[in-house]
């Protein structure tokens, strides 16, 4: 899996959707912070879920179980740093196990996407929305 992730694009990616996993109420600006994230990469909507699932998820999960999570945000160099070595030791038996507990646990992330994918297609309609 390591070599076909191109870290440079996806970086970005993984430190905005990071915003979905931190112990705090995600506001209007948060999302459209996201969506313009996603929409300056070379990603769909669609890769981003994948990515988040597979990437992010895997390493941030269980900041949304804990009773004193991380809410100020996860510092750039140890998310990148422990993303790449989860990347690294994935497997497609991990990839299984990973899509399981997706599963099991994406009931905590639902509205978070379902306002996400909103806003980003509202913002794609009307790109001069951006500003």
């Amino acid at each position: 899996m390591i070599d076909s992730v191109n870290y440079e694009e996806r970086k970005p990616i993984w430190i905005a959707l990071s915003e979905l996993y931190l112990d705090t109420e995600l506001q209007a600006h948060d999302f459209r912070y996201i969506a313009r994230v996603i929409m300056e990469s070379p990603y769909t909507f669609d890769e981003v879920k994948q990515i988040n699932t597979y990437e992010v998820f895997p390493v941030l999960q269980y900041n949304l179980l804990s009773v004193a999570g991380v809410w100020s945000g996860f510092q750039e160099e140890w998310l990148v740093k422990e993303i790449k070595e989860a990347l690294k030791r994935q497997s497609k038996i991990k990839k299984i196990g990973i899509s399981i507990r997706w599963r099991m646990g994406k009931w905590m992330q639902k509205t978070y996407w379902q306002k996400l994918e909103e806003i980003y297609t509202e913002l794609t309609a009307t790109p001069d929305s951006l500003a």
